[in-house]
């Protein structure tokens, strides 16, 4: 199987388990990772035959920029079904979603979920 990767897609979000987190907002970093087969799409040079990762990126800005929810995990969950009910030629999907500055007195980098979803 081959793959797309979307990396560090960034978008401003009010995500969060405090209020005040989903009132203020606040960026994210969205990666996809999309398995299909690319052959075709190599093979004619054709748009048609892949995922047009413009569309992609428009579809994940739409649910991190106006949606909300209190976990990253819902909010790549919801990214993952997303995906792939949108895009029937992706067999697999793995989504990462990083908030860079979590609401506490710790310094780090932020914090990141990633799953994987696949085609039943």
């Amino acid at each position: 199987m081959d793959t797309m990767t979307l990396h560090r897609m960034e978008y401003y979000g009010y995500h969060g388990v405090f209020e005040e987190e989903r009132k203020l907002g606040q960026r994210y970093y969205v990666d996809l990772q999309l398995e299909l087969d690319l052959q075709k799409a190599g093979l004619t040079d054709d748009l048609e035959q892949t995922v047009n990762y413009a569309e992609a990126h428009v579809l994940v800005k739409n649910i991190v920029e106006k949606k909300s929810f209190k976990l990253i995990e819902a909010l790549a969950e919801h990214i993952a079904s997303a995906v792939l009910d949108t895009y029937t030629v992706i067999n697999a999907v793995t989504v990462k979603v990083t908030k860079p500055h979590p609401p506490f007195d710790v310094h780090f980098q932020g914090v990141t979920v990633e799953l994987r979803r696949s085609r039943k």
